[in-house]
């Protein structure tokens, strides 16, 4: 996934360079090029893509928290006595 995104990169990179260096081209058009190609829907797909190993890691957490939870203290009381008034 990543040497995808690498090239991915290159290639728009390489877009607005040929943007900017081009006699019809300016610098604010590569930086458009550049934002708009390459980093805008590539920070989507990643994200989209890092899905299931950010679910991964949540439930791994959620797993170790309830483990811990288990017999790290003594029992207490199921209900908390009421007060009595005096």
């Amino acid at each position: 996934m990543h040497l995808v995104a690498l090239a991915w990169i290159y290639v728009v990179l390489m877009m607005a360079v040929a943007e900017a260096l081009s006699p019809q081209g300016t610098v604010l058009g590569a930086f458009f090029t550049l934002l708009l190609y390459g980093v805008l829907p590539l920070s989507i797909v990643l994200y989209v893509m890092g899905a299931p190993m950010r679910r991964r890691v949540r439930l791994r957490a959620q797993a170790s928290a309830a483990n811990e939870d288990r017999g790290s203290e003594a029992p207490g009381f199921p209900v908390t006595p009421v007060r009595e008034e005096t």
